[in-house]
């Protein structure tokens, strides 16, 4: 970590500022498969390094819906309300059925659904269809009048749903596409059209993806993730088999990010930094980041900043975050100052930038979130609840003003209060910015995974009592920054996720007594987690003994004194 003197890492350079963002055009892809030494193997174009949009990129064959091709529906082997309802368009044109087959014509010269006879007949056929191609994309026809030429099915109905995608804001071309898969159809072979592609090729979704980490290709976000998915497929049979089984279609919206290194990276709904990234960066600019880099001060609110101490690992995540909260009167309240790293408090100093410190807060006394307040200079109050004896708590950490529960603190035109939060740690509190209807959670909630409760200081009556009771307490609630990961919302529905995480975890340490009969906790380990890596099987052994003693309470189960629990 570099010394207070050395410049944080600075913010991606914005985009070309935009009134509004530029309005997505529908557009088909087609996933073209075939089954070819005994494996599945799709067909990918390379774009022109000319083209306008992602060139020299490796692609499925695809584009945007013209005008013209709803006008061409008429020519389609099934009904209009067919092709919307088994492609699983919803309100999207049926017009992207037509766009998909007309599209595949232009670039590879493949008429889907229409298998081709070998010998002369084939030939004649096949060389009908390149002086067809040729007149399409020279514009003298369009598709549906070379269908009725040719006698040819425009086969819609050889189309199967796949994915929906939609380029990420902030991009100046952007697409709503719809993702087929079909079958390749015997006796055709697709032809490159050497003007936006300049090479096809059949690959292996696998062996695709190997070229791509290893440098070799460059692939969209939707296409890396479709290779993905069609890896997990041994033929065009089940692939087509579980595209007709699905029922809905939820269009999927990337999102362009920066990543600590520089590099701009686009994230999906499932990417923990995805809840942040819109709320930071609503028009799609790419200023927001996706990655926690310590040291690197983030806005998460109008003055209200994170930066994530450099001590990643196993129960830190990507470490832990602090919080600074501009006071307006030209002060800074430190929030969980971290662990005991000079670099860390050197970094809180820099962001600080010569503003005073009022006061410094901790959510618990974890070795993780207090320790740097020694390090920091001045004299202002450290407010907290005293560290127990028990746990891994920072002893040294001496409060200076003991926060009640509920109780409110203001410096300047910064209003915060002190809500307790009992379980994690049994001097565990919460800190609600009202104005923002953002808590500080610290471990209370975390992103991505459960915390440890870990008697005799964990307690989990108290922590699940606690958590149930928050929403009601905090109706406003729309935003959590926890002590590690990004920002969280949806409160309530993370509650109900733990709550109900919680509640199956504690009816497996009661199946596994059945199953056992008395047993340690050590016993009883590899039943109740057996979902969870063996490596952190030591803190999980902590909260499972945190389930038997609450269990205890509640008269469901007893311990003897050779340490062994049963069931009552």
């Amino acid at each position: 970590m570099p010394p207070s003197s050395t410049p944080a890492p600075s913010l991606p350079p914005a985009a070309a500022p935009q009134s509004a963002p530029v309005h997505p055009r529908p557009a088909a892809t087609t996933l073209i498969v075939r089954d070819h030494g005994g494996r599945l193997e799709v067909l990918m174009l390379l774009r022109s390094a000319q083209a306008s949009f992602m060139p020299a990129t490796h692609v499925f064959p695809g584009g945007a819906v013209d005008r013209e091709d709803a006008d061409h529906l008429a020519a389609a082997d099934e009904p209009v309300d067919t092709i919307t309802q088994r492609l699983l368009l919803g309100e999207l044109s049926p017009a992207l059925a037509v766009a998909a087959l007309r599209e595949c014509f232009e670039e590879c010269g493949l008429w889907l659904g229409v298998d081709l006879h070998p010998g002369d007949a084939g030939d004649i056929e096949r060389a009908r269809l390149r002086l067809a191609r040729e007149r399409l994309c020279g514009g003298s026809s369009n598709i549906a009048d070379l269908a009725r030429e040719l006698g040819l099915p425009l086969a819609t109905s050889a189309l199967h749903p796949w994915s929906h995608w939609v380029t990420p804001l902030g991009l100046p071309k952007r697409f709503d596409t719809r993702f087929f898969v079909v079958r390749l159809p015997a006796g055709q072979t697709p032809v490159v059209d050497a003007a936006e592609a300049t090479e096809l090729a059949w690959w292996h979704p696998a062996e695709a993806l190997q070229r791509h980490r290893g440098g070799e290709f460059d692939l969209a976000l939707a296409t890396r993730r479709s290779l993905e998915e069609l890896a997990a497929f041994a033929d065009v049979a089940s692939l087509l088999g579980a595209a007709a089984a699905l029922r809905e279609m939820a269009p999927r919206h990337p999102r362009v990010t920066h990543t600590h290194a520089g590099r701009r990276w686009p994230i999906l709904v499932e990417h923990p930094a995805y809840v942040e990234v819109c709320k930071l960066d609503p028009l799609g600019h790419g200023r927001a980041y996706s990655t926690l880099a310590p040291g690197l001060p983030v806005e998460i609110a109008p003055g209200v900043q994170r930066l994530t101490a450099p001590n990643p690992g196993m129960m830190t995540g990507p470490g832990t975050n602090t919080y600074l909260l501009d006071t307006g009167d030209g002060g800074v309240v430190v929030l969980d100052p971290g662990p005991l790293m000079e670099a860390h408090a050197e970094a809180i100093l820099a962001a600080c930038a010569g503003r005073p410190i009022r006061a410094v807060l901790v959510t618990h006394t974890h070795i993780d979130h207090a320790p740097a307040a020694a390090l920091l200079p001045g004299d202002a109050p450290r407010i907290g609840l005293p560290p127990p004896a028990a746990g891994r708590h920072d002893g040294s950490f001496t409060p200076d003003v003991l926060p009640d529960d509920g109780a409110w603190f203001e410096w300047g035109m910064l209003t915060l209060q002190a809500i307790h939060t009992p379980g994690h740690a049994s001097n565990h509190v919460c800190w609600w910015l009202a104005r923002e209807a953002l808590l500080f959670t610290g471990d209370h909630l975390m992103q991505g995974s459960t915390v440890v409760i870990d008697p005799p200081d964990g307690d989990m009556a108290v922590y699940l009592d606690k958590l149930r009771t928050l929403p009601d307490r905090l109706p406003d609630l729309a935003w959590l920054a926890p002590g590690h990961g990004f920002l969280m919302d949806r409160p309530a529905w993370h509650v109900a996720r733990l709550l109900a995480h919680r509640a199956a975890r504690e009816a497996k340490v009661l199946a596994a007594l059945v199953h056992t009969g008395p047993a340690r906790p050590v016993e009883l380990l590899v039943h109740v987690y057996d979902d969870v890596a063996g490596r952190l099987h030591g803190a999980a052994e902590r909260s499972l003994l945190a389930h038997l003693i609450k269990l205890q309470h509640e008269g469901r189960v007893a311990e003897s004194p050779d340490g062994h629990w049963r069931l009552n």
